[in-house]
């Protein structure tokens, strides 16, 4: 379980603030709220999983998570998404 929003930002123990994460993610997010999008260079909000759709976001090509969208390729990069032991585990 991960805090959406973390508790050092406000977010609460509430079942809208928590999501499943995988450890690699969670370690990765930290208490990051936005993040550098690598196309456009600008600070972007990372993706929220309560109020935001999955597919408007993001794509699966392969055993990859692209980004298609400023929040998502934000996420996918702090999120470190596209990790070897991400790749790995999704080609298993």
């Amino acid at each position: 379980m991960e805090h959406i929003i973390p508790r050092i930002h406000g977010g609460g123990d509430d079942l809208d603030n928590l999501a499943l994460a995988c450890i690699d993610s969670n370690l990765h997010k930290g208490p990051n709220l936005t993040g550098i999008d690598p196309h456009t260079r600008r600070v972007t909000e990372l993706f929220h999983p309560r109020h935001q759709r999955w597919d408007d976001h993001f794509e699966r090509r392969s055993i990859y998570v692209i980004g298609k969208t400023a929040t998502g390729r934000t996420t996918v990069r702090v999120l470190n998404m596209n990790s070897e032991d991400q790749l790995a585990l999704r080609s298993s």
